[in-house]
Formats: C-alpha cells, structure tokens, sequence
C-alpha cells in the first residue's frame, strides 16, 4: 500500500527537479541533465574559458543552433562554474542583438556594466569614442589584476548585420593585444553567423564554432527517463514505493512514447518543452493513486498545446482552407514569405490541373484571405509598406504542418484533394 506521506515526497522532490529544468535555474547536480553532445560542447567551452583565465590567452567562440537546443543553458552553466571555481577572477558582461539596437548603445551597455562590477562612476553623457578607450583601458587593468572579461552576445548575427560591424572589430581588435585577456562567446540561431563577418572582423576571430543540433526522439525519451526518475542512492530513504515508481514511470513512458511524446516532438522538440511536458504531468498525478498514467500525460499534452488555432481552422470555409494549403506549399518550396496575389496564383495553378469544382473569385479570395488575417493564423512580415493595398502586402503562415493536418481531418467541409494536396507538396 502506497503512503500518501511517500507520494508527496516525491512529487515534491520530482517538482523541485523539474521546475529547476524548467527555468534553467539549476547548476550541476541540481541543473536539467544534459545530452551527450550537449555535455561535450559544454566541457569544450568550459575548456576555452578556462584556457583565458589560467594561460591569460584571448579566445572567441560561437555557440550556433535552433532555439531551444540548450546554447544559453550550457553557457550559464559554464559561467556559474566559472564564478564558482574562480572567485574574483571572472567578469562577465552581456549583450544581446535585440536589446541593444546599435554599436554605440551596446558599447555603452558594456561600459555601464563595466562600471558596476568595478566600482565606478558611470557616465551617461559619454561619447562612442570615450567609452572605446574606456573599454581598452578596463581590458589592460584587468589583465595586470588576472582578472579575464567574458562577453556574452546573444543574438550574435544581428550584431553582424550591422553596417560596418564596429562594436566586433574593436572587441576582437582589442583581443589581439597581449596586455589583454578577454573572451567573446556569441551564441545564434543561424548556422551561418560566421559568414556574415566582413574580412577584417573574421581575420581576427578564431573561428571556434559549437554546433547545437536539435534532439531526436530517442533523446528526448532518455531525458524524460533520466528527469522522472527517483535516486535509489537513499537520498530518499530505502521505501519499496521508489522501484515501484521507476518501474511504472517507465512503462508509461513507453505506452506514451509513439503518440502523445510524438507530437510534442513533431511540435517543439527543445527539451525545455519537454521538461514543461513532464512537469504538468506530475503535477496532474493523483496523489491517492500514487503513480504517473498515460491520461497525465494526455492532460499535460492538452494543457500545454492551446486549442485556440485547432478551433479556429475547424470552423473555416473550403476556400479559406485552400488558401492555407497554397501557403503551406509555398513554404515547402522554401518561400516562407509571400503576399495575397501569389497565393492566389497558386491556387489558381492548382485549380486550373485539376478541374476542381471549388473555383472562387479574386474579390471572395481576398475577403477570404482577410478573415485568416482577423484569426490571427497569419500575419504580416514586416511593417513596411504600410500604405500599399493588402494584396501585395508580405504576410507569413502561424500554423505548422501538424496544426493544419488537424484541421483538415477534423474540419467536416474539408474536401479530399484538399488533404491530397496537403499531404503530398509535391503533388503538381
């Protein structure tokens, strides 16, 4: 018989586990456990900063891969180590590409936090060139100190689309002086960062490059394992009630793993997602039954995916439904951005092979495509163009390939060359 005392302790201690996976709050043993190539891009890194405060030698790196495969994780989990390891020795100032719009904002972000941790008066009023010397300056200080200055650059490639690109010259430029010993770490979501760097930025990087791929299936199943279950070191004492938790725990992830683990996967596969995952569905256990079941999960899946766009696209008109299947083919030709009257070119391209009986006008399609608009399941690109008539405007699809395959099998009025079309993108 399972004790309520017993259960609450573990579901405490499961909560605990997962809320510090959640928000990324937890460093080393109370941190999310990390996948192998994860660990092994977060031993190298720690291995280059190390390399700047013990040898004083400069290094950059770039951390490159989708968002949520774990670049932010692993850094914050480096530099905690870092601060823990070496006290007083570390300096760390952060950026990031959509906060700080130009050079001359983010250097004086850089003097500002500069500032702060040594102690000094920081001067608002200070030009671009006064807070360039300011930085140089600093750097040479903290170099006769042994104290080495880590940048964090999130958003990496905006600051390379920048015209002249001044603030990583001169951070990079400042880096090639051995009165230096200083670090840059940029981390992106596009895999070509480093070709946007114009020659005199790239001569100076040293063209370190930490690849984060998203996890597959068989991952995200061992990291669910890994996060659910309980210690059998006694850190929880030595209760009958642990086995029998870790041996349910593990049925059910294999009940759960071809469906409902499937489409949160198909939907977002960063294991943050997963942690939220199986954070809602230990907190929708039954505490008199004591045990995780498959419908947790599926209250968890439910929770966690909003049914808002699954609604909306049940109760859209045929035509509204070819106009959402014109753009989803247009996506799969690598065309992720379009406007009205090329969607409804290739509706018509469409209609005109197959002689279909579901044959609109312009003026209903445009009224159409307006009402997509108004549910919010797309919108514009940009705000440019604010002017020009709606039907040259560029807009973007909001709805994946699994929300809209939903919305067809689900949406009555849906015709089946519909769900051909669909199903086969290249299906001329």
């Amino acid at each position: 018989m399972v004790s309520e005392e017993e259960v609450v302790e573990a579901v405490s201690f499961l909560r605990r586990r997962l809320c510090a996976a959640v928000w990324e709050t937890g460093v080393g043993a109370a941190g999310p456990p990390l996948l192998p190539d994860v660990e092994k891009n977060c031993r190298n890194l720690e291995a280059c900063l190390i390399g700047t405060i013990e040898n004083g030698s400069n290094n950059s790196v770039l951390l490159l891969g989708p968002r949520g495969s774990g670049k932010t994780l692993v850094t914050e989990r480096v530099l905690a180590h870092l601060q823990r390891t070496f006290p007083e020795r570390v300096s760390v100032v952060r950026l990031n590409g959509l906060l700080h719009a130009d050079d001359r904002c983010a250097l004086k972000a850089i003097a500002e936090q500069l500032c702060l941790d040594h102690h000094l008066v920081f001067s608002k009023t200070a030009a671009f060139d006064d807070n360039l010397h300011f930085l140089t300056i600093m750097l040479k200080e903290s170099a006769l100190s042994h104290k080495s200055v880590v940048f964090i650059l999130e958003e990496f490639d905006l600051f390379a689309q920048r015209p002249k690109q001044r603030l990583l010259y001169n951070l990079l430029d400042s880096m090639q002086s051995t009165l230096t010993q200083a670090a840059v770490v940029g981390l992106s979501c596009r895999l070509d960062a480093d070709e946007l760097l114009e020659k005199r930025v790239r001569s100076r990087f040293s063209n370190r490059k930490l690849l984060f791929l998203p996890p597959s299936s068989e991952d995200i199943c061992q990291l669910l394992h890994d996060v659910l279950m309980l210690p059998t070191d006694g850190s929880l004492g030595d209760s009958p009630f642990i086995s029998m938790w870790n041996e349910n725990t593990k049925k059910v992830l294999e009940a759960t793993m071809q469906d409902i683990i499937g489409q949160t996967v198909a939907l977002d596969p960063s294991p943050h997602h997963i942690f939220d995952l199986a954070l809602r569905a230990v907190c929708n256990l039954d505490q008199g039954r004591g045990l995780l079941t498959v419908a947790d999960f599926k209250a968890a899946n439910t929770l966690l995916h909003s049914q808002f766009k699954r609604e909306a696209l049940q109760n859209l008109s045929v035509l509204e439904l070819y106009l959402l299947v014109c753009m989803k083919r247009l996506e799969s030709k690598e065309q992720e951005v379009c406007n009205f009257t090329i969607v409804f070119e290739e509706y018509q391209h469409l209609q005109e092979t197959h002689k279909t009986s579901d044959h609109y006008s312009r003026e209903i399609a445009l009224r159409a495509f307006e009402h997509l608009m108004e549910r919010e399941l797309i919108i514009y690109a940009d705000f440019r163009g604010r002017n020009d008539a709606i039907e040259f405007r560029p807009v973007q699809l909001l709805i994946d390939n699994l929300e809209l395959q939903e919305g067809l099998s689900l949406n009555p009025q849906c015709p089946v060359i519909l769900r051909q079309w669909f199903e086969h993108m290249t299906f001329k």
